[in-house]
């Protein structure tokens, strides 16, 4: 799950930093501020199928592409948290680039937002797996699960652990 945002110049919620450091009710908090206050703003994803197939950092780079072909803005360049999106625009890669740019750390909220709501929908459709709480990493409960049911639909069946109980 990746997003793209474009920020006014006046973009002023001080909060916004990188998602990661931020608690899931700060990031759900500062969410709908930050759809408010930006200019446009698009998410891209890639499925699990994507990603057993071309890998992970380049499934997210389409991903990336994916949210900046639906900005409803064009952007007149890209700043980029740690890698080139395949898009033809002249674009900035940062280093911790959530740390260094509201819009990088903006983007970052917004689809972890996504994804954590993502991920709270296929809990609903998958409840042994524990999904709302693990966001589908490796927990001893999701564990558990693969070793009883196997993997879902959603699984990417090319990582570990989910390749030892891939049944096809």
């Amino acid at each position: 799950m990746t997003a793209a945002v474009i920020l006014d110049k006046d973009f002023d919620l001080i909060e916004v930093n990188d998602s990661k450091k931020l608690t899931p009710n700060k990031r759900l908090e500062l969410f709908p501020k930050i759809l408010e206050k930006a200019v446009c703003v698009s998410v891209g994803l890639s499925n699990n199928d994507v990603i057993d197939q071309i890998n992970i950092y380049e499934a997210d780079r389409v991903a990336m592409a994916h949210a900046v072909e639906g900005l409803s803005v064009k952007p007149d360049s890209l700043l980029v948290d740690a890698m080139n999106v395949p898009v033809d625009l002249p674009q900035v890669s940062l280093i911790k680039g959530d740390n260094k740019s509201n819009s990088i750390a903006a983007a970052s909220i917004v689809a972890k937002v996504f994804r954590d709501n993502l991920m709270d929908a296929y809990a609903q459709k998958y409840p042994e797996y524990g999904f709302e709480k693990n966001a589908g990493y490796g927990t001893k409960q999701h564990i558990e699960a693969l070793k009883k049911y196997g993997p879902t639909p959603i699984h990417r069946l090319t990582f570990a652990p989910v390749s030892e109980f891939n049944k096809k």
